[in-house]
């Protein structure tokens, strides 16, 4: 049962996204009856969700209160954090908040969508508090894998949240000059009712490395090969992509960019202060002239994306450069569960072609953003939240971190999911109430239910084909049937169910004669689940069936 609570006067946390998930962040705090909004990203679809790229939070809980919206804050430029800005935003015509690098991509991306007039970007600065009334929020600088990653310090008359972003604890980073130590104990000495934090890594038990520390291991497997290099990294990795750079002067190569993400993330960094000693390049057209020990690649790919370059470069699709054997491939990522199937196969395709390849597995070449159980445990001493909140993962990571939370005795620690109400003042903070939520597909260029019959008859086409039967009349007398089968009866093998199915249909349409459209939806249902039948006793498949008379 919901607990007592009263939107237009108490402050509540209501996540929406990356609370049942990793990916798809959107968080929303409420005082007296105004909303904020922090993060608004999307997540990927798996082969689940055939023809579908993106999956996006659902907004319907927020979007009846996009009056009382007084601002969308970005933490950073990650696409789980601001990938459904362009996609969502129109629903709810909000002031948006950002750092400028953040700033920079999402202002591209509302470009591309035509929105770039109607949807200003106010760029922020760290450290400086900005009034969205009844909140007072300031940018808090950590270390993360994309420039200007941060922590929020959220500020209302009920008290005080730490919203950490995605982070981790790498004072030498090159990329940013995160808070140190004291500084986020000055913030917890204010006094924070609660932490709502990142559960990513909370199942390692050792801290995330330092980024600098892998640049030695990547140069020397570089200097180490004959032929062409291509490393393959996540392109918003900017201070990678720096190492990148460093290793390609060191080692007399040159360097070429591949993968539209790769040139817009430079771009954008180059724009915005960053990169600023990054070699020259060498464009893509040239580099196919270039002696193989000469030339070291840049590019997209690491999660094997099939429109990625590095996919390109395994196809042969590439009209300028071809790998061949002797080249190597080094994936200065990580395998992100859900995607190793995809990776596998295009590490296969590599192999076949006599290319060798080197994966986190075999070297210490990939570090990454967020924090392990040491550092986790670092930011709870410091900030002393009388609440922990864990966001930012599925349910087996927002366990395992309320489990450590416990363990260091937070007075108060909430295992959350999309769409948990918590109150966190006046009162000791509680679970209060759940709320609608869930997701949202791009299909194409609309927006569709994720249990839309769209979806499921197009997973039924996919795992069982189609057909199409259309029964003309002529004189109110059922004709000779046309069909279209789709993904099934293709073969020589099916003469015989195509008979059958012949057959079938001339034996239910025998004395046919409808009359009235009524009758003629009830006779085509009949038909339908008849072939049905025929389909499932001969092959064990369900193909999707239509069945349309027409003349009536």
């Amino acid at each position: 049962m919901p607990g007592h609570y009263n939107e237009k006067s108490d402050f509540l946390f209501v996540p929406l996204g990356g609370s049942s998930e990793i990916g798809m962040n959107l968080n929303l705090y409420a005082v007296n009856g105004k909303w904020l909004m922090v993060d608004l990203g999307i997540t990927f679809a798996g082969e689940n969700l055939p023809g579908i790229d993106v999956i996006l939070p659902d907004m319907g809980f927020i979007k009846a209160r996009k009056k009382n919206l007084v601002g969308l804050v970005l933490t950073h430029a990650h696409e789980d954090h601001i990938g459904a800005v362009p996609y969502l935003w129109e629903e709810l015509r909000c002031p948006i908040y950002a750092t400028p690098f953040t700033a920079y991509l999402v202002e591209a991306k509302l470009k591309e969508k035509g929105l770039f007039e109607d949807a200003p970007v106010t760029i922020i600065n760290d450290y400086e508090f900005f009034d969205l009334n009844p909140f007072r929020v300031r940018y808090v600088p950590l270390a993360h894998s994309i420039p200007e990653g941060h922590g929020l310090e959220i500020e209302t008359e009920k008290g005080r949240v730490f919203h950490t972003g995605d982070w981790k604890l790498d004072p030498g980073t090159s990329i940013a000059e995160p808070a140190t130590e004291l500084e986020l104990k000055a913030l917890g000495k204010k006094g924070v009712l609660a932490m709502v934090g990142d559960s990513t890594n909370v199942l390692n038990d050792f801290s995330s490395p330092p980024e600098h520390s892998i640049k030695n291991n990547i140069l020397e497997l570089v200097k180490a090969q004959k032929g062409r290099v291509v490393v393959t990294t996540f392109a918003s990795n900017v201070e990678r992509l720096e190492t990148i750079g460093e290793v390609a002067d060191f080692s007399g190569r040159h360097l070429v960019l591949l993968g539209r993400s790769m040139h817009r993330i430079t771009n954008a960094a180059r724009e915005t202060g960053y990169l600023g000693n990054f070699p020259p390049l060498v464009k893509e057209k040239e580099a196919g002239y270039l002696p193989k020990d000469k030339v070291l690649i840049l590019c997209t790919g690491c999660q094997g994306e099939m429109r990625a370059a590095l996919n390109g470069l395994a196809e042969d699709v590439n009209k300028h450069i071809a790998l061949s054997r002797g080249d190597t491939v080094i994936f200065s990522s990580k395998i992100i569960p859900g995607n190793e199937k995809q990776i596998y196969s295009l590490i296969n395709k590599l192999v076949l072609k006599g290319v060798h390849v080197i994966t986190e597995k075999d070297a210490s070449i990939h570090v990454s953003g967020h924090p392990g159980r040491p550092e986790v445990t670092k930011m709870y001493q410091w900030i002393k939240p009388r609440a922990a909140i864990p966001v930012h993962g599925d349910a087996l990571h927002i366990d395992a971190h309320a489990t450590l939370a416990e363990e260091l005795q937070v007075p108060n620690v909430f295992r959350v999911r999309n769409g948990s109400v918590i109150k966190l003042a006046p009162g000791s903070p509680e679970l209060v109430d759940e709320v609608e939520s869930g997701y949202v597909v791009l299909d194409g260029k609309r927006q569709l239910g994720l249990k839309s019959n769209t979806l499921s008859e197009r997973r039924r086409m996919m795992e069982n084909g189609a057909v199409c039967v259309t029964i003309p009349l002529i004189a109110g007398q059922a004709q000779e049937p046309v069909i279209q089968a789709f993904g099934i009866l293709c073969s020589d093998n099916d003469l015989e169910l195509k008979s059958q199915l012949y057959g079938l249909i001339k034996d239910e349409t025998r004395g046919w004669s409808p009359k009235t459209e009524a009758r003629s939806e009830a006779l085509e249902e009949e038909l339908r689940l008849a072939i049905l039948r025929l389909f499932r006793h001969e092959t064990a498949k369900r193909p999707l069936i239509s069945v349309r008379i027409t003349g009536i």
